[in-house]
């Protein structure tokens, strides 16, 4: 599978979405800021990568990805209609697995799902060399169980894991379920 290790180094972008639906926010703004804790990469689990077509131009250094692509990875899962993926290096080839990820681009409504956790957009893109996760469209939809959290732009610093939910001219809307808080515990 050589397009396995195309994508084995950029599976934060699936995770960071996936995680981001996990912070808590302040309702009415125009944008929130909140720490991710527990965003994790998972470098030792296997990508499954299907789409209906793979065109790679090696001269361009991309691949194309295109028609109902998805990628799995532990319980994680991406879906979009097109997957664009640019890679650097002399003589780097997708093919022999040697590529270094500059920038992947995800487009044709977006999803994205871990376990309770799910995320909806337009597109998305991660950038490698800031380690930046962006999905945006007309409504970005971030859900935990029945915690949804609606805006036009996802930032995810995969460094930090730092998150802002960006309103689009008008106001970012949360719906927060008071059933589905933790318990807390007595001390």
């Amino acid at each position: 599978m050589t397009n396995r290790r195309l994508l084995n180094r950029n599976t934060a972008f699936l995770i960071a979405a996936s995680f981001a639906c996990c912070f808590a926010a302040t309702a009415s703004a125009q944008s929130t800021t909140s720490q991710m804790e527990g965003l994790k990469l998972s470098n030792d689990q296997p990508i499954q990568i299907q789409s209906d077509q793979l065109e790679i131009k090696e001269q361009e250094k991309k691949a194309f990805f295109t028609g109902n692509v998805q990628v799995v990875q532990g319980s994680t899962t991406m879906k979009a209609g097109k997957m664009t993926v640019l890679y650097t290096g002399e003589g780097a080839s997708v093919t022999s697995g040697n590529a270094n990820i500059d920038k992947i681009f995800l487009d044709d409504t977006v999803f994205l799902t871990s376990g309770t956790q799910q995320a909806t957009a337009e597109k998305g893109e991660f950038d490698m060399a800031t380690q930046t996760f962006v999905l945006s469209g007309k409504q970005v939809v971030l859900s935990e169980g029945p915690n949804v959290f609606k805006g036009c732009k996802l930032t995810v610093l995969m460094e930090t894991g730092q998150a802002k939910l960006d309103a689009c001219g008008g106001r970012v809307e949360i719906l927060l379920d008071p059933k589905s808080r933790q318990p807390q515990q007595k001390q």
